[in-house]
């Protein structure tokens, strides 16, 4: 029988990420790899590490760089960054 809500269905494919607040300039490989996996807003890399995030395939040192950048903005950062004690990003100065 057809009583099933078939626009909700629709809706969810059309907006599955609307309140995603990555920073636009990440590549989309390294978007579509956070979205994959669910990480859609700046908040959830506040509970992941460095590692987790760079494991995603279609993440790279850039992206892996611009979310610190963003999350540092916003006075947060990522879960393991703080242990560590270094800045957002020297991992990528190291390299060049």
């Amino acid at each position: 029988m057809g009583s099933e809500p078939k626009v909700d269905v629709r809706a969810e494919q059309l907006g599955s990420e609307p309140e995603s607040d990555l920073p636009s300039e990440l590549a989309k490989p390294a978007r579509r790899a956070l979205a994959g996996a669910g990480y859609v807003r700046l908040e959830q890399f506040t509970e992941l590490g460095e590692a987790e995030v760079l494991r995603l395939h279609g993440m790279g040192p850039k992206a892996l760089d611009q979310i610190p950048r963003a999350l540092a903005a916003r006075g947060q950062s990522f879960a393991d960054d703080s242990s560590r004690n270094h800045s957002p990003g020297a991992r990528e100065r190291r390299g060049g």
